[in-house]
């Protein structure tokens, strides 16, 4: 335990661990699809939607009677997000080139920057189902150039998805829609079945069905991440209001029971008026049952000495989202590295990035940030590299690899690279 860390709260156990029975269902689950492809998917939308869909695919019907269902007001809200999210990953695909230049005489080398040819993003449904959410992962993929984007998101008691979700689906440029959740939908995608097309990426947020069904299939597709319950760190100091502190941390709270809200101050003053706060906006949310439960949980409070400690403790717990709230916060954001996304000030909120800003909102979380971001438009892209020699390039490549085949033992490669040799400057036996 780091002993400069003061802890006024302390959650439990926060690590995304995945029950054996689960792994095994998924498992049957994933099995059952590959097998027995639409019967299986109707029969698992049967036992865990209570729902009877014969056709799985929605049709032009189904978004015509969603878009309808919605006001004005509603599909401009949608279609501001889609827009804003668009022409954040448009910037995105700008800054990132392939190139080809010569290395030495006679060698080029380059790379081409490729869209995977089709991914397959899943939308989840659940406790609060995301309007947000279809845009965070299909318009990176359309961006990118993918030329086949099909989503997958549960149905809802009456058999239909969610109508602002299919609306945000349609408009955020999905060439097909299936009406199919969880583990299931996720094997439809990787192995494909005689309505749903298999893809070469899947990618998406769920529940731990849905994310061990991704890393059951991870290897036959690749996929973006492994992700658990949304996560928030916020860093403050003597200066931060602790009405906007509880109430940022309460916005992940409502999330999910699991959901993980911490904050780390260097005034206990602010540390204990932040959560005094909580405790007065609690009983007034309309969430407050399950924002209550995950904040005795799963809810941190820590007391840091200064901000070196509490830039140090950041980066330690490497979480989704890192909200800093302090007197001059940029002064602290090139110390900053292991979070999914940075929310620099007192009026940037989480909620921007997770609704409307044009970030992305599927962002690692239980300490991925470490090595991993989250969903951009290089998920969706390949990087691939290519050579070309000429005569005088190969000649004075060959002997270079000759010796490294021969330091391997590789005779066959060593063979390869010195038919490069110009004859009359190979070595005589």
């Amino acid at each position: 335990m780091n002993e400069r860390r003061t802890y006024l709260k302390r959650a439990g156990d926060t690590s995304l661990s995945i029950d054996l029975e689960v792994t095994e269902s998924v498992h049957e689950i994933l099995k059952a699809v590959r097998d027995r492809g639409n019967e299986a998917l109707r029969e698992f939308t049967r036992e865990f939607d209570g729902v009877e869909r014969e056709e799985l695919r929605v049709g032009d019907d189904e978004i015509d009677s969603a878009r309808a269902n919605l006001s004005d007001e509603k599909r401009e809200a949608i279609d501001h997000t889609i827009s804003n999210v668009q022409a954040f990953h448009e910037k995105q695909r700008d800054h990132i080139e392939g190139f080809e230049a010569e290395f030495s005489p006679g060698v080029r080398l380059g790379q081409r920057i490729v869209p995977v040819e089709s991914a397959g993003t899943y939308v989840p449904g659940g406790r609060h189902p995301l309007v947000a959410a279809p845009a965070m992962s299909i318009v990176p993929a359309v961006v990118a150039g993918v030329e086949r984007v099909i989503t997958c998101a549960p149905p809802q008691e009456d058999g239909t998805i969610q109508p602002a979700q299919l609306y945000a689906m349609d408009e955020a440029g999905a060439d097909e829609i299936y009406c199919v959740g969880g583990a299931q939908a996720i094997g439809a995608m990787a192995y494909g079945t005689k309505t749903i097309p298999e893809v070469v990426k899947v990618t998406g947020p769920g529940n731990v069905f849905t994310t061990e069904a991704k890393r059951q299939v991870f290897g036959h597709v690749g996929i973006d991440f492994l992700a658990g319950p949304t996560e928030v760190l916020i860093l403050a100091d003597s200066t931060a209001d602790p009405d906007l502190v509880a109430t940022d941390l309460l916005a992940q709270a409502e999330h999910d029971p699991n959901s993980r809200p911490v904050l780390v101050t260097t005034d206990e003053s602010v540390a204990r008026e932040s959560m005094d706060a909580l405790s007065v906006q609690l009983p007034n949310l309309r969430t407050e049952e399950t924002a209550r439960e995950c904040w005795e949980e799963n809810g941190e409070v820590i007391v840091v000495p200064d901000l070196g400690e509490a830039v140090s403790t950041a980066n330690d717990y490497a979480m989704e989202h890192l909200q800093v709230m302090t007197d001059e916060p940029h002064d602290l954001v090139k110390d900053l590295y292991n979070y999914g996304s940075l929310f620099i000030g007192e009026h940037s909120p989480v909620v921007f990035g997770d609704k409307t800003v044009g970030t992305n909102h599927s962002l690692p979380t239980q300490e991925v940030a470490r090595y991993s971001g989250g969903i951009w438009v290089g998920t969706y892209l390949k990087v691939l590299t290519h050579q070309e020699a000429t005569a005088e390039g190969a000649a004075n490549v060959a002997p270079w690899a000759a010796r490294i085949c021969e330091l391997e033992g590789t005779h066959a490669h060593q063979l390869s690279a010195e038919a490069r040799i110009p004859e009359n400057d190979r070595e005589r036996p």
